[in-house]
């Protein structure tokens, strides 16, 4: 009799994940004041009337099954922006996107001028200070857009960055960049990854100290996740010290592929932070390139044959599974947001 119950509770189950819509999906361009364009993928809760296909499919990277231009859900929903890495894409954390979406977030996720993959201009890489302004830009053209994607709860709302997009969401949530402070710190440190990357970011040029040093806090974001972040010794520790909402901050175990050792990183950060306001943990089996998107057999031979030595992101820690690490990331972060952001999804928008 309890084998029986069991099997029905378990049917049951396995019949309402199923009954639930794959996340709606759209790109749209988003535009400032000054007429300067972003790209923007956004997941959101929507019915199921449409077609499955798979977004960020290509043949080295495995997708997230949507349904493009789908209606979205009545209702409020928290939003979720997130941040790629340097010359990264909304597509290598769509499989966090597609998870956040299916438990009744809006996500969004923009490629950054300059330090995106399809936009490496040489000038644009050097205006770092764009980065945390782009994604203030997807937050209102976000909620400026219930019809495209449902309602954003204004006082749920989040932000996400892996890399280059940690420091991005981490100077959203207050940390004050110092490029002085950074400089300094990679003298004594000069084969570190975010060290090499001075020159190409401008951090060395007298024209961005002003605007690299500003805050570029969005009070609106009241929470924060930093997975792996970089350049993080330039953050002042009075401002980190001031950070006051809750940031979920992650590191791979493995740092030798990337060279951003955890404890003048992420440890930096949860070292500089009020303890209320941190929570801090180092992945295991991760390395930097664990918290992209899942890579397809032989991808890393297809990705050196075009790019030489980039195959490397297709690269974890030995014995490690990507498709594992993903899944504990998705526990641990959904577990933070949602209780930093008081929320909790409907029965009918989660899968």
């Amino acid at each position: 009799m309890m084998f029986i119950r069991g099997f029905l509770l378990w049917s049951a189950l396995l019949f309402c994940i199923q009954a639930q819509a794959d996340p709606g999906f759209r790109q749209i361009k988003s535009s400032d004041r000054n007429g300067e364009a972003l790209n923007v993928a956004v997941w959101y809760p929507a019915s199921s009337k449409g077609i499955t296909e798979y977004a960020g499919e290509n043949p080295a990277f495995i997708g997230v099954a949507v349904i493009r231009d789908a209606p979205p859900v009545p209702g409020v929903h928290p939003l979720l922006v997130i941040s790629h890495g340097y010359n990264g894409n909304w597509r290598n954390l769509s499989w966090i996107a597609a998870a956040m979406a299916a438990q009744g977030y809006i996500v969004a996720a923009p490629d950054h001028p300059g330090t995106s993959t399809f936009n490496q201009d040489p000038a644009d890489a050097k205006m770092l200070w764009r980065r945390p302004h782009d994604i203030t830009q997807v937050i209102d053209s976000v909620i400026h857009s219930p019809g495209l994607f449902g309602e954003t709860d204004k006082d749920r709302i989040a932000a996400l960055g892996h890399s280059l997009g940690g420091w991005t969401v981490m100077s959203l949530a207050g940390a004050r960049f110092d490029p002085a402070r950074f400089m300094h710190d990679c003298r004594q440190h000069p084969q570190r990854g975010d060290c090499r990357l001075t020159a190409k970011l401008g951090i060395d040029e007298a024209r961005s100290q002003e605007k690299l040093s500003a805050s570029h806090r969005d009070a609106r974001i009241r929470a924060v996740v930093s997975l792996d972040l970089g350049l993080a010794p330039g953050f002042t520790p009075r401002s980190l010290h001031d950070i006051d909402l809750p940031v979920l901050i992650l590191a791979a175990r493995v740092d030798r592929l990337a060279q951003l050792p955890a404890g003048q990183e992420s440890k930096y950060l949860a070292a500089g932070m009020r303890a209320q306001w941190r929570q801090f943990a180092i992945v295991d089996g991760a390395t930097h390139f664990s918290f992209m998107q899942l890579c397809k057999p032989g991808a890393e031979t297809l990705i050196n044959e075009e790019s030489p030595g980039d195959g490397v992101v297709c690269r974890d820690g030995s014995g490690a599974s990507r498709p594992g690490i993903h899944q504990e990331l998705v526990r641990k972060i959904s577990a933070f947001l949602n209780s930093s952001l008081d929320y909790h999804a409907p029965a009918g928008e989660t899968k």
